[in-house]
């Protein structure tokens, strides 16, 4: 915290010459009067001049007074916003402020002043508030007081010297001393959009560093992946903050590492840091060294890699999409039907035959489209060198009871030494993960990546990769995992009001509020869509991320064209989670991509709000709060839900969030909510008193149940759900919240094993939890069920809960269970497909089309009802969409009962079970029914059924 000014302040002042001696080392400095009592304009800023040289500039001879003034250099506190303002939280009314630097990183306090500078200037108070751009840019701080920087300053040179500011008091006593954030100002002199990273010519590599702070930059170059003497040392050379050199083509195949000499504010010293390229395309086994590639070289491509965008399946409108999430370790890691050298890599995707890809390809064929693969990008945690990993015995951990709590001792006694992590631990976003390579140095995990995506694609798949541009796993001068930090350090990552790195997200909150954040991450997209041809991006903590950054991002891909890139850009889609949290809540860094400001982006968001509905409560709330699905009021678990009025509110305030989600959780979506009245779905309050509904557009709602944070789907619902009840009835609840994702409105996402029941035995955050607990079986003998007490850090509170469950064998699903699911899950995709009534393009459509019935106050407890319209012809100004049904009903019954439901609106349809439905092996689904003379549906417990009127009857 600064220390203030004194209330009253004389109006005396002392002449610089006698109370102010400058001094500055290398002979030069910047002075300015101290005698103006008001700003000067512009035109009037003061020069610089030169002086002799010394070591000391005393404010008084009086001493040190507080701890505060001599701690002041470690922090960051004033900002630097722009070439001719420096921004502080402090009142210098009556006193003067000035600014230290040294090349050297010489600067401390001694007696009551700054030592150690090269250069001493005095900043000229500035009365009115911050610029409007400022203030948009830097929201924080939008209140700070300003201070003028001379325009004759040389800005380049300073900018790579330790700075600091002080205040002093029109005594002048020095009352605060703080270093400086300089985002802003590096943004304004040195924003650059040429060239970066390696550059491939006919003759030359160009190498392109953007390092404004640094003082020296050269390139360490080795013929191999793991250092030794380097063969040769390149001196880089500056240009406006950007440092390069030409090598010879005949390095190309090498590898090389940056060694950048710059200030660094954590250390307040100058540092000599050893870092990767930020743009780097491939890397060392180690992950010390950056592999000099060219991605556009054949050597580095697939055999018909070129042509991979003619074999692309078609996407006519994003509305088309459905998510299939899956960790690439997990795919193949257990599949036993996979050779083992492949077993947990790229080349897994590859096997056609395996078990695992035929079920991708079960999938595909009933309909999915996409497939959301988790992190891919270089992460730390997982040595991708395989030799260096540790194994636990698996056969061991099979001959343990299902509650024990041994497996998970053996677990994590080697978590951070054997080969699993989800991978949200980013050190290099452009560069392939080097661990599911079956060779992490040289071009290996470039070719496979691109094979994977090559496979994938050819079973009529495309491929979103998970983005975590939010954060970084390493910063400072040393860490290994440490890289954009070393670079310009204190520029990348988002600092607080003290000058440390904001931690919100987990660690290393980036900022993409900053320039060349802004443009590192969209060329890293175009990085991954030009060169490997990915399909989508999900972004991890979407909502840490500035709108404007997902914006230029969308409108970048857009614009790729086959013609020109050979890609298609309107074909790319991007969505992530925007939650509103941290210190870019409530648009406190700017206006973030967080759920309530993407309205109308045509960017979509994970919409949580039909997930808490439907299983109950919340990923931070108690595990057995029930939801719609999992018993609240008709089936209770014992878990305290108020008096049973309340309980049976809770439920019909649910459903009304459920049928915003399934209208696509449109704002503007007009519907009948449980009290009888027409409000909109934005006038639907959820928890914390946000609106239900945000998106504007079908295709910004992206409906799921569960994903790879917290529990799975299977093992959620057996939490909530009463103990008593058989498995058969949870794998029924399993199956009706796939099937309400399956026939929303919106894009629907599913984790990689909801459609077979998948158990990480109630783990609930399994990120780092081995192949053990996230273990999958396509051959569909097992689910996972019962392999143990979940690793006891994230989970040993819930423990008396889980222990009994595990413990008992009701719990644990067949195999025909499993198959059961799965066909299910086939047919569901099947269904949505069937009709482009379940993928409507517009709002309007939306709102035209789908009615909720069963709603108001005399509503079925525990019974969603949907119709969704065409109409025939004739119908004036209704374009008819579904060449086949022009009436589908979809009844989707949550109690534990059989139920009727009778509608005037419905008597009359000529409706009958969807195809689909009539020909599955599931009886319960099969004896649902329609009478056209009452309107009356008969439904089984737990089921979802879907009515259809054939066009051809009607017309």
């Amino acid at each position: 915290m600064s220390i203030p000014c004194p209330a009253t302040i004389s109006p005396a002042r002392t002449p610089p010459s006698t109370r102010f001696p400058f001094h500055i080392h290398n002979n030069t400095r910047l002075t300015a009067s101290l005698t103006r009592s008001r700003p000067r304009p512009r035109s009037a800023l003061p020069s610089i001049v030169k002086c002799r040289t010394t070591t000391r500039h005393y404010c008084c001879s009086m001493p040190l007074a507080s701890s505060p003034l001599q701690d002041g250099l470690s922090y960051s506190r004033a900002y630097w916003v722009s070439r001719s303002i420096i921004a502080w939280d402090v009142d210098a009314v009556g006193g003067s402020c000035f600014l230290y630097s040294s090349k050297s990183a010489a600067l401390s306090v001694a007696g009551n002043g700054i030592e150690g500078y090269d250069l001493s200037i005095e900043l000229e108070r500035y009365d009115q508030r911050l610029p409007e751009n400022v203030r948009d840019k830097f929201p924080h701080i939008k209140d700070y007081k300003a201070f003028k920087v001379p325009a004759a300053l040389d800005h380049e040179s300073i900018l790579k010297d330790q700075l600091a500011v002080a205040l002093f008091d029109s005594s002048g006593r020095c009352i605060s001393v703080t270093g400086l954030q300089l985002p802003g100002v590096i943004d304004d002199i040195f924003s650059y959009t040429g060239p970066l990273g390696a550059i491939f010519s006919n003759e030359v590599v160009s190498l392109n560093l953007w390092a404004p702070t640094a003082q020296d930059v050269r390139a360490h170059i080795y013929d191999g992946p793991f250092g030794g003497e380097a063969l040769e040392i390149v001196q880089l050379k500056e240009s406006n903050g950007v440092w390069s050199a030409n090598v010879a083509r005949s390095w190309e195949g090498s590898y090389y590492v940056y060694e950048v000499s710059v200030y660094h504010p954590s250390t307040l010293r100058i540092e000599k840091c050893f870092a990767n390229d930020p743009y780097a395309r491939g890397l060392s086994g180690d992950g010390k060294h950056t592999f000099l590639v060219n991605l556009d070289s054949d050597a580095s491509k697939p055999h018909k890699w070129d042509s991979l965008g003619d074999e692309k399946p078609d996407i006519a409108d994003f509305s088309d999409i459905s998510i299939y999430e899956l960790h690439i370790r997990d795919f193949s890691a257990n599949d036993s039907t996979v050779h083992p050298e492949i077993r947990g890599g790229y080349l897994a995707f590859t096997s056609q035959d395996s078990a695992g890809v035929l079920h991708l390809k079960k999938l595909s064929d009933a309909g999915l489209t996409h497939i959301h693969l988790l992190p891919t990008f270089q992460f730390g945690d997982v040595d991708d060198q395989k030799e260096n990993w540790k194994f636990v015995d698996t056969e061991m951990l099979k001959s343990l009871p299902p509650d024990s709590a041994e497996q998970q001792e053996y677990v994590t006694s080697i978590q951070n030494e054997d080969g699993y992590n989800w991978g949200y631990n980013p050190v290099l976003w452009g560069v392939p993960k080097g661990s599911y390579a079956t060779n992490p140095n040289g071009p290996c995990r470039i070719i496979e990546f691109r094979k994977m995506v090559q496979a994938l694609s050819r079973i009529g798949l495309r491929v979103v990769l998970d983005v975590v541009y939010n954060h970084l796993h390493g910063n400072g001068p040393v860490d290994d995992n440490s890289v954009l930090d070393k670079i310009v350090p204190g520029y990348y990552l988002r600092r607080n009001a003290d000058g440390f790195i904001e931690n919100s997200t987990c660690v290393n909150n980036t900022a993409s509020e900053h320039f060349m954040v802004d443009r590192l991450i969209v060329d890293d997209l175009l990085n991954w869509v030009v060169n490997y041809k990915v399909d989508g991006f999900r972004f991890d903590l979407m909502g840490h991320m500035m709108k404007s950054t997902m914006m230029k991002a969308k409108s970048v891909l857009k614009n790729l064209s086959r013609d020109k890139d050979n890609i298609d850009g309107s074909s790319i889609f991007i969505y992530g989670e925007g939650w509103d949290f941290g210190e870019v809540a409530n648009n406190g860094r700017g206006i973030n991509a967080s759920q309530l400001n993407l309205g109308g982006s045509g960017i979509g968001s994970f919409n949580d709000r039909i997930r808490d509905a439907l299983l109950g409560g919340s990923p931070f709330g108690h595990p057995l709060q029930q939801g719609f699905l999992t018993g609240l009021s008709l089936q209770p678990n014992g878990h305290d839900h108020g008096t049973e009025a309340n309980a049976t509110c809770m439920l019909a305030l649910s459903k009304d969030h459920i049928h915003v989600g399934m209208a696509a959780n449109l704002k503007d979506f007009v519907l009948t909510n449980c009290d009888g009245q027409e409000v909109k779905g934005s006038e639907i309050s959820t928890y914390g008193g946000a609106p239900v509904a945000y998106a504007s557009q079908p295709v910004e709602t992206i409906n799921y149940v569960s994903a790879h944070d917290n529990e799975t789907l299977f093992d959620i619902i057996s939490l909530k759900t009463p103990m008593e009840i058989s498995v058969d009835e949870r794998c029924r609840v399993n199956h009706l919240a796939t099937s309400v994702i399956a026939l929303s409105q919106g894009i629907p996402f599913f984790h990689c094993g909801d459609e077979i029941l998948r158990s990480k035995s109630l783990d609930r955050d399994s990120y780092n939890s081995g192949d053990w607990f996230n273990r999958i079986d396509f051959s569909y003998n097992s689910n996972n069920w019962g392999v143990g007490l979940p690793p006891k850090g994230k989970n040993e509170k819930s423990w008396p809960l889980i222990k009994p469950r595990l413990a008992s064998p009701s719990f644990k699903p067949h195999k025909n269970h499993i198959i059961s699911a799965l066909e299910n899950f086939q047919n569901l995709l099947r269904i949505r497909y069937s009709s482009i009534l379940f993928r409507l393009r517009t709002a309007n459509a939306i709102q035209e089309r789908v009615r909720f019935h069963n709603t108001g106050p005399s509503h079925v407890p525990g019974v969603i009802v949907m119709s969704i319209e065409d109409g025939h012809e004739g119908i004036p100004g209704l374009t008819l969409l579904d060449p086949i049904y022009s009436y589908i009903v979809v009844i989707m019954n949550a109690c534990p009962t059989d139920i009727s439901f009778a509608s005037p609106v419905l008597c009359g349809k000529v409706l009958k079970l969807h195809p689909v439905q009539m020909t599955s092996t599931d009886n319960s689904v099969k004896n649902s029914a329609y009478d056209p003379s009452t309107g009356c549906f008969s439904v089984p417990s737990r089921t979802t059924s879907v009515f259809v009127e054939p066009r051809n009857i009607q017309e």
